[in-house]
């Protein structure tokens, strides 16, 4: 008995600790000025959708500004001990929790049974929407025995019943307002004459075929957005890969720059010891010159010396009659220097070198407004050093066959001269020799390009899968993009060739 008095004084207490906005516990509850409890967040999604008028979903009444809501701590603190006394009730003995346990583990949970608001013991049977109360099998009886009760609606057991009643007219919620975004019961129609209103089933079905509608459209948005991100992301892998390539040719084309000044170095470096070795080997030659001549000096002074000590008068003029009678020649010393003239060739070469390359990297701030900032397609490339053997076909099929440098010891001009001729000549026997051949042998190296839409000019246009380009005086609307030639009508393909034969046509 005792436990059916606190299982009644619990479900009372459960009825007004529950929220008439989302029929669960207060979560965060907090007071409106009328006096009616809500949870903080759903009152705040009613009213996002009143930017002027905030009205109580409870009782209706009216604010001219949005209340200010805080945070009911009574209310609070009662909804967590109701909580921790219904947790206490839902538990049963040691063999009851066991059996609980047991099934939890092997089968899924299921939805709380309503029950009987009758017993409150019994799982309810039925629900009567007339009524509105919950009955189990036994006590359903009156309702399908009695004729008084055969237009009631029966329905499959309904959970929290009273949620499903207007909370000003104690009605069957059987309307939904589509103004107001609310259900409503019959009596409501009257204050919601101006509004469109719809059965509560209809309504349903309405709102669902929309969200139906509303899913496939964000099925679709979202493979359409799977898609531009694949192609972002193909995209984003193809630019680190030309940024690669672009970095290991900008890598080479620099060390070869540092080789080719590198050999400059050791040829210079070579010259000045070449010249020292020479004055050096002059130095040690004089110095051997002087050092005999010292010694035959010091030798035929001692003899002399020796001869004065000598008394008796016919020795002293045997042994001076053999004494050395041709004289000594003056000491010469010959004036050894190095070739100034040498010495300041090859420095000059090396400062005309830096000044050249001064001049080449140092632009005039006019050179750089003309050039747009992030824009590399403006600024022209020199020629790559003889020593560089690659080629990248570029879209007006011209190929440029480069020969390696000429010998140091040769002079510019000559070098130049000769340079040229070579490979003039060599140019020419090659390809008059290669063209001479059939077509159809010539067409075995012939080599499809995919030219890069991204280097294009704006006056080349693109076709057949990048693969042929037509120059056009209509301006193309490319995109913005760093590697863009913007001087001349270029294009540059993916494919680069540092060897073989390769051959295509313009």
């Amino acid at each position: 008995m005792a436990s059916l008095v606190e299982a009644l004084t619990m479900f009372g207490l459960e009825e007004e600790l529950t929220c008439s906005i989302c029929l669960c516990l207060f979560q965060t509850p907090v007071t409106t000025p009328c006096g009616h409890n809500f949870c903080l967040p759903c009152l705040e999604m009613t009213w996002i959708e009143f930017e002027e008028k905030f009205s109580c979903p409870q009782c209706r009444a009216s604010f001219e500004t949005r209340p200010e809501l805080k945070k009911n701590t009574v209310l609070c603190k009662v909804v967590e001990q109701f909580q921790i006394s219904q947790d206490g009730l839902s538990k049963g003995t040691g063999e009851e929790k066991r059996e609980k346990a047991d099934s939890s583990q092997t089968k899924p949970r299921l939805p709380s049974p309503v029950p009987c608001d009758s017993c409150l013991v019994v799982d309810a049977a039925k629900t009567c929407l007339t009524c509105m109360v919950s009955f189990c099998q036994e006590h359903l009886g009156p309702h399908l025995e009695n004729p008084a009760f055969k237009c009631h609606q029966l329905v499959p057991p309904v959970k929290e019943l009273q949620q499903q009643k207007c909370q000003a007219h104690t009605k069957l919620l059987e309307f939904f307002c589509q103004q107001h975004r609310i259900p409503i019961c019959c009596f409501c129609l009257l204050s919601h004459k101006t509004c469109s209103t719809t059965p509560l089933k209809e309504a349903k079905e309405a709102k669902e075929l929309q969200l139906k509608k509303r899913l496939t459209e964000l099925s679709a948005l979202n493979d359409k957005t799977a898609k531009s991100l694949e192609q972002v992301r193909m995209q984003q892998k193809q630019l680190s890969h030309t940024t690669s390539r672009k970095l290991d040719l900008l890598k080479t084309e620099f060390l070869e720059i540092v080789a080719l000044i590198h050999e400059e170095e050791q040829e210079a470096w070579k010259k000045i010891k070449s010249e020292e070795k020479r004055v050096l080997d002059n130095f040690e030659f004089v110095h051997s010159v002087l050092g005999k001549k010292k010694n035959e000096i010091q030798v035929e002074r001692g003899e002399i010396e020796v001869i004065l000590t000598e008394m008796d008068d016919i020795t002293f003029l045997k042994r001076a009659t053999k004494l050395r009678q041709i004289p000594f020649s003056d000491v010469f010393v010959p004036k050894i220097e190095l070739d100034q003239n040498l010495l300041g060739a090859v420095y000059q070469k090396a400062c005309n070198l830096k000044e050249v390359t001064k001049r080449f990297l140092n632009v005039t701030q006019e050179e750089k407004k003309k050039v747009p900032l992030g824009n590399p397609g403006t600024f022209v490339l020199p020629l790559k050093p003889p020593m560089m053997e690659e080629v990248c076909p570029a879209a007006a099929g011209k190929t440029k066959q480069r020969s390696r440098p000429a010998r140091r010891s040769e002079s510019p001009k000559r070098r130049a001269q000769s340079s040229s001729k070579a490979e003039t000549k060599s140019e020419t026997t090659t390809l008059d020799t290669f063209l001479t051949k059939p077509r159809q042998e010539i067409l075995k190296f012939a080599t499809q390009f995919t030219l890069d839409r991204h280097t294009a000019h704006r006056n080349i246009v693109l076709l057949e899968k990048c693969t042929k380009i037509s120059v056009t005086e209509m301006v193309q609307d490319y995109k913005q993009h760093p590697q863009r030639f913007l001087s001349f009508s270029q294009v540059l393909s993916f494919q680069c060739f540092k060897k073989g034969i390769h051959y295509w046509e313009v």
